[in-house]
């Protein structure tokens, strides 16, 4: 009777592990792609502000 409610034990510990690693790693996945996305946001709004001066320069030596 003591092996099963130890191996019943053991596999509430072990499902409980379980999700918490998979908790913690779906925080990390999700910071990741927060981050990402910031930095993805960033880089956008600079490559459309350097082509725009770009073509503020371009502009009057055409004419």
């Amino acid at each position: 009777m003591s092996q099963v409610t130890s191996m019943r034990n053991r596999h509430r510990f072990n499902s409980r592990m379980t999700r918490i690693v998979l908790l913690i790693s779906f925080f990390f996945l999700f910071g990741r792609l927060v981050y990402s996305s910031i930095g993805a946001w960033h880089h956008h709004q600079d490559k459309k502000q350097t082509q725009q001066s770009s073509l503020i320069v371009e502009t009057p030596g055409q004419r």
